[in-house]
């Protein structure tokens, strides 16, 4: 009986490897850059170290994708997206929880030749992104730090450092900021 059912497996088997798709072909290792990473961690705004636990997170991912030269400008940006839902997020619901802990989501998407991070809060109204610069600062001389808006500083160094800055809303409530960092391929 035994010889008779390892003959059929053998025979099952051979038949749906015969019949297999060509696109199925060994399986990568989840390390391998080609298949891209995603990684995701919430926090809450309420906690003293979200912005610490954000920023540790990014920074340990994108060394073991194998990106170190991305982590200082990743996690700086965290850091400043994070805050940013520290201290100025109010949930749309906020009036039905008073005292609740705001969440904040925090994603990592790696892809070859990009970097996405995204943070995620409970706000739906939209962000004010920075316009960019409206004079030189060759023309403003010894007074350049005149120049520096009384807010908004924080996107604008998001700005400076990410290739790409935009949002998006998340349904009836929340929104999320996107950076994507190009990546050379020389990590």
């Amino acid at each position: 009986m035994d010889a008779r059912n390892a003959e059929r497996h053998k025979r099952v088997m051979s038949k749906r490897a015969a019949s297999a798709p060509a696109v199925w072909g060994p399986r990568r290792s989840i390390y391998d850059p080609a298949n891209g990473h995603f990684r995701s961690l919430t926090v809450y705004a309420e906690s003293p170290d979200c912005a610490r636990a954000a920023r540790d997170m990014v920074g340990s991912y994108l060394r073991a994708w194998g990106l170190p030269r991305a982590v200082d400008d990743a996690q700086l940006v965290v850091s400043e997206l994070v805050g940013n839902v520290v201290h100025h997020a109010v949930p749309d619901d906020c009036p039905t929880r008073p005292g609740g802990a705001r969440k904040i989501d925090v994603l990592v998407k790696a892809w070859p030749g990009w970097l996405f991070i995204g943070v995620t809060d409970e706000d739906s109204s939209p962000p004010d992104l920075p316009a960019g610069e409206l004079v030189s600062s060759e023309l403003a001389g010894d007074f350049a730090e005149a120049l520096l808006p009384d807010r908004g500083r924080g996107l604008l160094l998001v700005q400076r450092l990410a290739d790409a800055v935009w949002w998006s809303p998340n349904g009836p409530s929340g929104k999320t900021i996107w950076c994507r960092f190009d990546l050379d391929g020389t990590a």
